[in-house]
């Protein structure tokens, strides 16, 4: 359409200031959000509609360079999120789930990741890029699920084994991604004439990042903790909350953690450590700073999502997209299953684990970064995992949010009135 590039010549001529530009995507995706429950649909949803029509895409508001710019939004509402999950996972209720939920996350990460190989290694024959988008495939996008949940109050042992198994399962993601990366890279260096890469060091990158973000977050999360016992007010308590998760997610920047995992050790913590009052402080505080977080926070995702990619798609995402939901749903039920969960996990955790978007593109982007330097193979591979990985990811962060919805009210956890 003419239009576009157009009302895009415009807008770049105005020369929007920044903060103008957050208070224009915030209010009119908090309230493209209200208007989704006339469709019974999440109200996130019409966030990433809004931040995808104000994106490069279309009307270009939120640029890329805006987009650059707000990134440390995209990080603090991460690991606003994993102290959310992390408070959740009180040792107590975990025990009575027990095997269940380790049974879910091994076997949903390891059948998501033998399916989409396997998929894609029947279409192409390509080996290293079958592990590649295998590896990607058990990443998860927690925000989304978190997100349904905080939106419609759910309660229940579906919601806990939820919070689990979404923050738990990217700490197994990174670990294969780690090997399965090692491995094909072996692969393209013994096809270039190059050595192998040792067995050490195939392990010792991922093992090390998720133990030292593991280890991180517990000693952030005791120092956390004597500071809190010492705070009498639930304002208080709140702002040295909000500071210990900008510098929990600050370290984890600089040293290359999983912000994730990170913060989510400092809300398991918190939870099984400290008295019930000033948990229930920062569970009621943060409750009151989400719905902003989210909003900000798909707004912005959305405008990420570059509709002229979708034509891209091809066949390669068609198995990905296809394979990854079968891996990760059958995963699941089998998982519970063997874990001898209840009915309902069983029948339902699957469809509330399916949102996929900032750690699997971040593992695509690695891949297109180091993949380079194997030759032509290696380019191609990194060219064709963020592709699929990017396009792939809006339908993904669309239909993740309502599965997670249709599951929960399945469950009958939530009261969608």
């Amino acid at each position: 359409m003419v239009i576009i590039p157009v009302i895009q010549d415009f807008i770049e001529g105005l020369h929007v200031p920044i903060l103008l530009t957050v208070g224009i995507l915030t209010i009119l995706a908090f309230y493209t959000g209200r208007t989704m429950k006339y469709l019974r649909l999440p109200s996130i949803i019409g966030a990433m509609i809004m931040g995808a029509l104000l994106g490069p895409s279309l009307i270009n508001l939120v640029s890329e360079n805006v987009q650059e710019q707000l990134s440390f939004i995209t990080d603090i509402a991460l690991g606003f999120v994993a102290l959310s999950i992390g408070l959740e996972l009180n040792m107590d209720s975990l025990k009575k789930q027990g095997w269940g939920i380790i049974s879910i996350i091994l076997s949903e990460c390891f059948t998501a990741f033998i399916l989409v190989a396997g998929g894609i290694y029947l279409l192409t024959g390509d080996l290293p890029l079958a592990l590649i988008f295998g590896a990607v495939a058990p990443a998860s996008a927690p925000a989304g699920t978190v997100a349904i949940i905080q939106e419609y109050k759910a309660r229940g042992s579906l919601t806990k084994a939820l919070y689990a198994v979404v923050g738990f399962d990217d700490g197994l993601g990174i670990i294969i991604f780690g090997f399965a990366a090692a491995f094909a890279k072996s692969i393209l260096i013994a096809d270039m004439g190059g050595p192998a890469v040792g067995f050490r060091e195939m392990i010792g990158e991922p093992f090390k990042e998720v133990v030292l973000s593991l280890a991180v977050g517990t000693i952030i999360a005791l120092l956390f903790s004597i500071l809190v016992r010492k705070t009498k007010s639930g304002r208080d308590i709140f702002i040295v909350t909000f500071a210990t998760v900008f510098i929990a997610t600050g370290i984890a920047q600089y040293f290359h953690f999983s912000l994730i995992l990170t913060n989510m050790m400092i809300g398991i913590v918190a939870v099984n450590t400290q008295p019930n009052q000033v948990y229930q402080s920062i569970s009621e505080q943060l409750k009151e700073v989400m719905p902003l977080i989210f909003v900000l926070f798909f707004g912005l995702a959305g405008s990420h999502l570059h509709l002229s990619l979708l034509p891209a798609l091809g066949l390669i995402g068609v198995i990905y997209f296809v394979c990854r939901t079968a891996g990760l749903m059958s995963g699941a039920w089998f998982g519970a299953v063997m874990g001898k969960a209840e009915k309902k996990i069983r029948k339902y955790l699957g469809l509330g684990i399916l949102s996929q978007a900032g750690v699997a593109i971040g593992l695509a982007l690695i891949v297109k970064d180091d993949f380079t330097e194997y030759g032509t193979w290696g380019a191609h591979i990194g060219t064709a995992v963020i592709t699929t990985v990017t396009v792939t990811s809006i339908f993904f962060e669309i239909l993740g949010p309502i599965t997670t919805k249709i599951a929960l009210k399945k469950a009958g956890e939530i009261n969608t009135e």
